[in-house]
């Protein structure tokens, strides 16, 4: 049975480009790869040329570069991955934390790859792209200045592993300028598919910080880390002790050395740059090293080298760090073989477990902006979340206290205030549900440029079904992600009570549109899931207000005048009598009389009868009326956010997504909707209606006229005859 189309064992291919295919047919003409939808351009760079002759980039493979390259020389390690003249250090550090877990590694890294034969000049990687897994394939000419490479390099100079797999991201992203800048998380799951999360190093002591990255390390989790900046131009500043400012560093190891009577707990941390190494306590070549036995120094791989590799105790590293982010690998706990657990142990009651969806922010419908917008809030992408099993706290929640041994303590000892309230903290927890939420933006680096959204999530109890506007002005969130980032993604691990919610993510403005991927990790079983939270469906029919006496005079002048010897009426002369008939801000051009039109039964004539004129003319005043009390500030025209309420008053109730085709159609992303834009949705909605009555497949009755399904082909057949 073929895998599912995403997974890592059956990809997506980028481009539609297939790796063996494309070997093969290389092998067969004994040409090598060129990659034309990456071509060996200024354009792939994504960065402005340099003006200077002598720095021209020029495309080279590596055996133009060195003799002696190679792709992967012995075994792949942190040093093979040294940053060149690009802003990408979190990219690099998260592929550093890579090669520590070998069965991650391989993934994005597939084996058997060489400049050796069989040699075509091309290599494939794989990444993980919001709930799939992409296949990317490159040829092998990597841009050089002056003879080295100009971005990532391995330490050794004749490895090229690394620098195909940042040329293969930058393919994927959009260019190589598309790489400039970024958080750390961004890496780390886009090469493992796993959730990153942030823990600030003052939450905890040293010793249970130590405790809690090592638990990580050992679930095979990749650790980064860096210095907060405190304003931009600290970015990249060296400090006193060696550490940059605003840099991304990686956690590759922990461990302890014995020193007098104690334990010294450690950290090893490497920079990607390949050089510029911490020069404090426990440093290459710090005096505190020649208290540690030889032995022990060689247990743990001390080695007194410009590597950008180096170890750290835990109490200064507590002391200089800001932040750690992790990325844990789900479901499925994935270890390597260096740790304590193996393949055969079973998942751990703690396991999470993964529901995921992708959706969409469409400009005046679902892109409602924060909750300081109360009109629009509640028309942003909803997403049920059912929690049914309790679970309780894992090692990774442990309370900030000092890891104390028992036996210090006698066992009757009386119970303190703060022990009495942990352990009723502990005691509720348990009975209480996990979950992270994580909301990611798309492909917001394409083009050569980084332009994220500022978005967040909020989590609301559910009380009834009916969420309309007032639920949402009327109950505040149980859980949120927090203030509004300008980052790809925003998380936040929540304990609710067992029970119904709803997860609501949204741009910090309306009308930003947007795709999104949203997904929740979580203890036990519990679910995510969309939903349309509509009262009802259906359509019921609205009866015309009847026709005044006032306009059936008009309509008998304008018949004695202006109809021919038929007794009808064409477009033009419908939009002369109906706009002298509407307030001026309402009046209707002339394609919308022709929908109108339309929506008649005119035996395929464009004309109508005077009993029919008469009939539309009421319906018009009474869409007026309803779209006026919509109208706040009497302009003729509404927010779109309203076109589902003002569709309902009408007597037309569509679920979200039939809203949604509604106003990528009729709205085009406009701030405002006119009049007669919505009389145009009426009249077609109406002739869909009357399509659907007629249906004569019961299959398509019984799915009932809400039906996402069948709405495509029967408003593209509405569209279609209605175009011109």
């Amino acid at each position: 049975m073929e895998a599912t189309l995403g997974s890592i064992e059956n990809p997506i291919k980028f481009e539609k480009q297939d790796f063996k295919t494309l070997l093969e047919e290389c092998l067969k003409s004994g040409e090598q790869f060129f990659d034309p939808t990456f071509p060996a351009e200024q354009k792939s760079i994504g960065m402005p040329e340099d003006p200077d002759p002598k720095k021209a980039i020029k495309w080279l493979r590596p055996k133009e570069i060195s003799k002696n390259a190679v792709f992967v020389e012995g075994m792949t390690g942190t040093t093979d991955i040294c940053q060149g003249q690009l802003g990408n250090c979190w990219l690099l550090a998260a592929l550093s934390c890579l090669t520590m877990h070998p069965k991650l590694f391989v993934n994005v890294v597939p084996p058997n790859q060489s400049l050796s034969k069989p040699y075509a000049g091309i290599f494939y990687f794989k990444f993980w792209q919001y709930g799939e897994w992409v296949e990317v394939v490159v040829d092998d000419r990597l841009p050089v200045r002056e003879g080295r490479l100009l971005f990532s390099y391995s330490h050794t100079r004749n490895e090229y592993w690394s620098a195909l797999v940042e040329k293969a991201y930058a393919k994927l992203i959009g260019s190589y300028g598309s790489l400039k800048g970024g958080n750390i998380s961004e890496g780390m799951e886009d090469f493992t598919g796993g959730i990153a999360y942030t823990v600030p190093v003052s939450s905890h002591t040293p010793r249970v910080l130590w405790r809690s990255l090592t638990a990580a390390l050992s679930r095979g989790s990749l650790l980064c880390c860096f210095i907060q900046a405190s304003s931009y131009r600290d970015i990249g500043k060296v400090t006193g002790n060696g550490l940059i400012k605003g840099h991304a560093y990686a956690i590759t190891d922990t461990d302890k050395v014995k020193k007098a009577t104690h334990d010294i707990l450690l950290l090893k941390l490497r920079n990607p740059w390949g050089f510029v190494e911490y020069r404090g306590p426990w440093s290459d070549k710090s005096k505190e090293w020649d208290d540690v036995d030889k032995d022990e120094k060689k247990r743990i791989g001390l080695i007194k080298k410009e590597d950008g590799e180096f170890w750290i105790s835990a109490d200064d590293f507590h002391s200089l760090y800001d932040i750690v982010e992790l990325c844990s690998m789900n479901p499925d706990t994935l270890v390597d073989a260096n740790t304590p657990a193996s393949p055969s142990t079973p998942a751990s009651p703690s396991t999470w477990t993964i529901s995921e969806h992708e959706g969409v922010w469409v400009q005046g419908n679902s892109a409602g902006g924060s909750r300081k917008f109360r009109k629009s809030f509640w028309k942003n992408p909803q997403f049920e979340l059912v929690l049914k099993e309790q679970d309780q706290a894992d090692e990774e929640d442990t309370d900030d206290e000092d890891d104390e041994d028992d036996e210090d303590y006698e066992d009757d000892r009386e119970i303190t205030p703060e022990e009495k309230k942990r352990e009723e903290k502990q005691k509720k927890k348990a009975k209480q549900c996990t979950v992270l939420v994580e909301l990611l933006q798309k492909d917001r680096r394409q083009k050569n440029k980084v332009n994220f959204l500022y978005i967040a999530f909020h989590i609301y109890r559910l009380k009834g079904l009916c969420l309309d506007q007032s639920f949402f002005m009327k109950n505040r969130p149980v859980g949120r992600s927090g203030k509004y980032k300008g980052q790809r993604g925003v998380w936040r691990k929540v304990r609710l009570d067992p029970g119904n919610y709803v997860v609501v993510v949204s741009t910090y403005r309306p009308n930003q549109p947007g795709d999104f991927f949203v997904r929740i990790f979580s203890k036990t079983g519990n679910t995510l899931g969309t939903q349309d939270f509509t009262c009802t469906s259906g359509f019921l029919s609205v009866m015309a207000t009847p026709v005044s006496s006032e306009d059936q005079v008009r309509v008998q002048e304008t018949f004695d005048e202006v109809a021919g010897p038929d007794c009808k009426v064409n477009a033009k002369e419908l939009m002369k009598l109906f706009n002298s008939a509407l307030d001026k801000d309402y009046h209707l051009p002339l394609e919308t009389c022709r929908q109108l039109i339309f929506g008649e039964d005119t035996n395929g004539r464009s004309r109508l009868i005077r009993k029919q004129t008469e009939t539309l003319l009421a319906n018009l005043h009474n869409l007026q009326s309803i779209f006026s009390k919509f109208d706040t500030d009497s302009t003729g025209t509404m927010s779109p956010f309203e076109l589902s309420t003002v569709l309902q008053a009408v007597g037309m109730q569509c679920d979200a997504k039939v809203v949604q085709l509604l106003s990528e159609r009729f709205v085009s992303g406009e701030p405002t909707m006119p009049f007669h834009g919505f009389v145009t949705c009426v009249a077609k909605l109406r002739k869909l209606f009357a399509l659907y009555e007629s249906e004569t497949s019961q299959e398509v009755k019984n799915r009932g006229i809400n039906a996402v399904s069948i709405w495509p082909n029967i408003l593209c057949h509405v569209f279609i005859l209605t175009w011109t």
